[in-house]
């Protein structure tokens, strides 16, 4: 049995968090990476590019709202069988997915059950068993799931646009719930434990410091009390500017610097100097988030972001988009897992999944919001900066926010609304 001491046998938790990161690639890449898929889809199926685009957004509002029942459900069942469930939806979507013919089933199969599938695999339902297993490295350990999550989208695009070339997308689906089913069920059954050893991975010293300590997370409020609160409604409209800043990005980068005269090259090896630097800077914010204040770093995050929006808009060289693109790398990832730490900080390992499903449900309607912003925007005034001014307005907002979180010890005695 792993110990919890560091120094005297690999601690078994990192077993957990290398499954769940190499689990995050697969489904943050598949639910993220549509774009291979998209033409050889509307063509195949004779559908518009705006009825697919319409799916796809189905798919994306579905996935944000599975999340908070992946939460409960997690708290219920627990991990493990989670993860069955979310598996046997998705091999079942892909199947009816390759067989579907028509706009409705389309959208039930790949819009709707494929994104509850995967949002019931995805770094909802494996939080609460990486915060369960880590107290002392908990940033560092969550922000491998943001890792997992860059790399999937680095590395699954590039993997299904060959795939889809040489095969068709129906077998590269189906290839991809193959190769699914070979990572979750061996995670699920043999890896994925949610008791985890008493002092976690605490150091003998933090173990006399914890049991001499009073201050203990909120881990007997009941989820309604707990919404209540202050510090989820923070954590809450913090992910809505996230969502909508990430999902801006990826519909309308690429368009915004072409209509500022870059090529489509350019903007679009721009635009992938964000995803790449990320996985870099999410290593290192991982280690400072269990090292300095997890508010302080998430205000970081915000306000650096923010104003590189601000930056890509007034852009006029390559030299620009790429150290634009470089810094803003360095903070793209870390704010979904600095803020599922922060929970897990203050209201405890019970109720995280669920709050952390609801929470990011903010993310995924800014995320619908900036999409619909971004095109409407351009359409009606000719200029981008009213979707991309928002974005770094809403970030900045969110970065001073972030400030008024509770740091870790913070005892959340009152679930109301003025608890800060």
């Amino acid at each position: 049995m792993a110990t919890g001491i560091a120094g005297k046998k690999r601690y078994f938790g990192w077993n957990i968090v290398a499954a769940a990161t190499l689990l995050t690639l697969l489904t943050v890449g598949m639910r993220l990476g549509i774009g291979p898929f998209f033409l050889p889809m509307a063509q195949d199926l004779g559908f518009s590019r705006s009825l697919l685009a319409s799916i796809v957004a189905v798919g994306m509002l579905f996935y944000g709202l599975a999340m908070p029942l992946a939460g409960y459900l997690v708290s219920r069942w627990g991990t493990r069988s989670v993860l069955l469930l979310g598996t046997v939806i998705v091999v079942a979507s892909t199947f009816w997915t390759v067989a579907a013919r028509t706009p409705l089933s389309f959208l039930l199969s790949f819009g709707v059950l494929l994104s509850v599938g995967l949002a019931f695999t995805s770094p909802v339902a494996l939080t609460p068993v990486i915060s369960r297993w880590f107290t002392r490295q908990r940033g560092t350990a969550l922000f491998f799931l943001s890792t997992g999550s860059m790399a999937g989208m680095a590395f699954m695009t590039p993997v299904l646009t060959y795939t889809i070339e040489a095969y068709g997308w129906q077998a590269t689906l189906l290839g991809f719930a193959a190769a699914f089913v070979l990572v979750t069920v061996p995670s699920a059954l043999f890896i994925m434990r949610d008791s985890a050893p008493p002092d976690t991975d605490l150091l003998p010293g933090q173990i006399a410091a914890k049991d001499a300590s009073k201050a203990e997370p909120a881990d007997t409020l009941a989820f309604g009390e707990a919404v209540r609160t202050a510090p989820f409604w923070k954590i809450f409209l913090g992910l809505f500017a996230c969502g909508f800043s990430m999902n801006l990005l990826g519909t309308h980068g690429v368009p915004m610097l072409m209509d500022h005269g870059f090529d489509a090259m350019t903007s679009s090896s721009g635009i992938g100097v964000i995803g790449l630097v990320a996985i870099v800077g999410t290593m290192v914010l991982g280690r400072l988030s269990d090292r300095l204040p997890r508010r302080n770093i998430l205000f970081a995050i915000y306000f650096i972001r923010g104003l590189g929006f601000f930056a890509l808009l007034v852009v006029g060289t390559h030299w620009e988009l790429y150290a634009a693109a470089a810094i803003g790398g360095l903070v793209w990832a870390g704010s979904i897992a600095t803020s599922s730490a922060i929970l897990a900080d203050v209201y405890g390992v019970r109720l995280v999944g669920v709050m952390y499903g609801w929470a990011y449900l903010g993310h995924q309607i800014g995320a619908m919001l900036s999409s619909w912003l971004g095109g409407w925007g351009y359409e009606v005034y000719g200029t981008h900066w009213i979707a991309f001014g928002a974005s770094g307005i809403l970030l900045l907002m969110a970065a001073f926010l972030s400030l008024r979180l509770p740091d870790r010890g913070f005892v959340l005695r009152q679930p109301r609304m003025a608890q800060a």
